[in-house]
């Protein structure tokens, strides 16, 4: 008795013990372990993903008859079996996708009803609708039908925020899988970030069984909101392996935002070349670490050569944002409106310049096939010979020997040696050389002199750029 009533009046201990309860319980219940049944939540979220058959009229070749001289008996006998009617066929296909909208908006994926003649879209109590296809965009496989629900309460679902996902989250699909209908799975975040194939790819790769029949269902997280569209698997047996990933739902929402309220995309566009940025050219740029997007190429009259972007820049921040590699920068770009005017580090001869830019659209540029045109003022003549190679100015001989008709301007390497620094950074005979370093070469004086100030300044590497046949590309050429 006595031990309690002097704790009682310690108020010290008593407050520092109260914390401590207070603190354990507050873990104790935030604590993120595993659920211990998706129930609750799968019942909750189903009737708002639906099932998606397609019809796609698909050209069937018809089978080669044998050949026979014109009026032959066998001519005509075999001719009643290349029946023309034959040569096209009705495919039926299934899906999955999710209602976004209770006025009957429904995302899924664009390879789900690519080229179909007719889509519907089956509820969770199998009423089904015909749907029309407001727009669709195959660089994201984001597509978005839209339904008449009539007197039907239509129960819709929301985007959650994708960047909130941490690697070992737990999330749930609901899907189509192989035609079954309704079927939850569950798993945990595996990777972020995940780059397919695509300039604009952003995948969320999870461990949550995703099959044939998933596409364009949702991925949900523990608050029920859409982090995810399922869209692809990796499997060498055609069925799940553990590895699935889904669009982010930061760009989904994006894309469907655009698509319903144009009908199709509308992505910025900045009008430059890009390439990586090796270890071996940030040092011949003289760069600390290997960062940023080096520009190859400036679209001649696009959004970036009107701001005084050149060849040779490094591009370190568009629009505040950091641009720690080459794949970041169309994403940033992409996602940014049309005809909005933002800020954009450069980085070049070592020192930070800030222009701005208008962006222009990417879908435009795309039709009036602007995307690669390259600026005459960025392709202006290099020259060099030392390193393992030998150049020669312009002439008619060369030009024909190489194909070089369009260019008027340039050196043209004529030879490589073996086992040279040139050969090894994939220089070729027939390359015309634009740039050494930064600097634009007009005579041999220019490129001695880049030598030995690379020399001087103990640089690896030089920096080159040579215009090839599929554009242009800057190589480092190592310093012996």
């Amino acid at each position: 008795m006595s031990y309690i009533f002097k704790f009682k009046n310690n108020q010290k201990y008593t407050l520092i013990i109260g914390i401590l309860i207070i603190l354990f319980t507050s873990y104790v219940v935030n604590a993120k372990s595993a659920p211990e049944t998706f129930a609750d939540l799968a019942e909750k979220l189903s009737p708002s993903v639906v099932n998606i058959s397609t019809t796609t009229i698909v050209q069937q070749k018809s089978r080669e008859m044998p050949s026979f001289p014109p009026g032959s008996p066998f001519e005509e006998f075999f001719k009643q079996f290349d029946k023309p009617e034959n040569k096209k066929r009705r495919a039926q296909s299934l899906g999955s996708g999710f209602i976004i909208d209770k006025s009957g908006y429904v995302i899924t994926n664009n390879h789900v009803i690519d080229n179909a003649e007719k889509i519907m879209v089956v509820l969770y109590d199998d009423t089904s609708f015909e749907a029309t296809v407001v727009g669709k965009d195959p660089k994201t496989d984001v597509a978005l039908l839209k339904i008449d629900p009539k007197k039907i309460k239509l129960k819709a679902v929301k985007f959650g925020n994708s960047n909130n996902l941490r690697v070992g989250d737990w999330v749930m699909a609901i899907g189509n899988p192989f035609g079954f209908g309704g079927t939850v799975t569950a798993g945990i975040v595996s990777a972020r970030g995940r780059n397919l194939s695509g300039s604009y790819d952003d995948y969320i790769q999870t461990d949550a069984s995703i099959n044939r029949g998933n596409s364009g269902g949702p991925l949900f997280d523990m608050k029920g909101n859409v982090v995810g569209i399922n869209t692809a698997i990796f499997s060498q047996s055609g069925g799940s392996v553990g590895i699935g990933f889904a669009v982010s739902s930061n760009l989904a929402k994006q894309v469907t935002d655009q698509l319903k309220k144009y009908g199709r995309t509308k992505r910025g566009w900045l009008g430059v070349l890009i390439q990586e940025i090796s270890d071996e050219i940030a040092e011949s740029l003289g760069m600390k670490d290997a960062r940023g997007a080096l520009v190859s190429s400036a679209t001649a009259g696009g959004p970036a050569e009107k701001a005084g972007v050149k060849t040779g820049d490094v591009i370190i921040k568009f629009n505040n944002t950091e641009i720690k590699n080459m794949k970041e920068l169309p994403k940033v770009v992409a996602s940014t409106p049309v005809g909005k005017s933002v800020p954009l580090v450069i980085l070049r001869n070592g020192k930070e310049l800030t222009l701005n830019v208008t962006l222009g659209e990417l879908e435009l540029a795309e039709k009036e096939n602007l995307i690669g045109q390259t600026s005459k003022k960025n392709v202006k003549a290099k020259e060099y010979d030392k390193l393992g190679f030998t150049a020669e100015e312009l002439s008619d001989q060369n030009k024909n020997k190489f194909k070089l008709n369009d260019i008027k301007t340039g050196v043209v390497i004529t030879s490589v040696k073996d086992d040279s620094s040139a050969q090894k950074a994939g220089l070729s005979p027939g390359m015309v050389i634009i740039r050494v370093g930064q600097i634009e070469v007009n005579s041999m004086d220019v490129i001695d002199n880049a030598i030995k100030n690379a020399v001087k300044q103990k640089r690896k590497a030089l920096l080159l750029l040579v215009k090839v046949e599929s554009g242009t590309r800057f190589v480092a050429l190592e310093l012996k």
